[in-house]
């Protein structure tokens, strides 16, 4: 039995096209039009005073008794200059037309065929054309990003799931060479690693639907406070044991601090912060959490290290994807894949909110968390 074929309606792209541009393709409709309107009204107008002269020679008369040689002298260099005129007009047309047209369709098809080196050459400094050259170019500078950023991704990826892979293997392949014992201590080993694969698959997971704006997030009313005294008590034995004194400050005067969130996503957010803190501050430092009200609409939260701090040079690229500040760093070393700070970032933005980090080398670091209060 065949099944019956659905009839496919091409997509209305119209509809994806900003409101800008369609202004702008309006005015560059009308503009087109005039200038051809005028190449037309030229050309009828050398014909008919050419026909207009034919029949004042056939006639033999003057006009305003002038001598039919000037009249046929001004006659024909009308016929001659407007069809120049005309022409004329039409080849700035097609240089300011034609040219940028094909120039753009010309870095299309190099585009289609996978050339992100191309660029249109941005000729003017005004009209549509030039700002269509100048957006389009721009386009292909974020797609060159963004595919530069998937092929990073995927070494970043790649690496990250080598070692651990390369341990359990080892290891597996050790038990069953008998160079290793099945012992509880390899078989813990290799379990830690196998963690370490589960936690950076579902980091990545949680990072991919964050940025596509598909992560689910189950909001409510909730108290920023409790939060953050569930992530103090989370990690108090972390920092014990480590010996950094990890406290929590909050304005009474704007307690309770209600907002519309996720509660686990928050956690998670802040749970981030704190845990790159402990990796980053030695034993007799401390990290310090506030919470309160910027006088507005505006819930803020700062969670302050007296770590390592950040070098200016890497201060912008600590929310990126696999960021580390030291290369060196593995995950025995206590270092994490480094997305943490990404998805904190992207979380926060989630909740309308956003994350800003200051820092200075050797003395800390300061991340500074603003959300939206919930109103009414």
């Amino acid at each position: 039995m065949k099944h019956p074929r659905k009839k496919c309606t091409p997509p209305d792209w119209s509809k994806h096209i900003p409101s800008d541009w369609k202004r702008k393709r309006w005015s560059m409709f009308v503009g087109l039009l005039f200038l051809f309107g005028m190449m037309t009204v030229l050309l009828l107008g050398a014909m008919g005073i050419a026909g207009m002269v034919l029949m004042r020679m056939k006639e033999g008369s003057t006009i305003d008794h002038r001598p039919p040689a000037m009249f046929l002298l001004g006659s024909c260099s009308l016929v001659f200059m407007l069809p120049l005129l005309a022409i004329g007009l039409a080849g700035r047309a097609f240089r300011r037309v034609a040219t940028p047209l094909s120039d753009v369709m010309s870095a299309a098809d190099a585009v289609a065929d996978g050339d992100l080196t191309t660029r249109v050459p941005e000729t003017g400094k005004r009209g549509q054309f030039a700002h269509l050259a100048s957006a389009f170019n721009h386009m292909i500078i974020e797609l060159q990003r963004a595919d530069e950023q998937r092929r990073n991704l995927t070494a970043d990826v790649a690496h990250e799931l080598r070692t651990p892979l390369h341990i359990i293997q080892g290891n597996l392949e050790g038990i069953l060479d008998g160079v290793y014992d099945p012992s509880p201590a390899h078989i813990e080993a290799t379990l830690d690693e196998t963690r370490t694969l589960a936690r950076l698959v579902g980091d990545l997971h949680t990072l991919s639907k964050a940025e596509a704006g598909q992560l689910s997030l189950q909001m409510e009313s909730l108290d920023v406070i409790d939060v953050l005294r569930d992530v103090r008590t989370s990690f108090s034995g972390q920092a014990e044991s480590k010996g950094v004194a990890l406290r929590l400050f909050v304005d009474e005067s704007t307690a309770p601090l209600m907002i519309e969130g996720d509660a686990g996503r928050l956690d998670q957010v802040f749970s981030n912060l704190v845990a790159n803190g402990l990796r980053h501050t030695p034993a007799g430092g401390r990290i310090e959490m506030f919470a309160g009200w910027d006088g507005g609409e505006t819930a803020v939260i700062s969670i302050h290290d007296t770590g390592e701090g950040i070098s200016p040079e890497e201060l912008p690229y600590i929310f990126d994807r696999f960021w580390r500040g030291d290369v060196s760093r593995s995950h025995a070393g206590g270092a994490g894949a480094g997305l943490g700070l990404a998805i904190a970032k992207q979380l926060v933005e989630a909740h309308q909110g956003t994350i800003v980090v200051e820092s200075v080398k050797n003395e800390g670091s300061m991340f500074t968390v603003s959300l939206p209060i919930q109103q009414g």
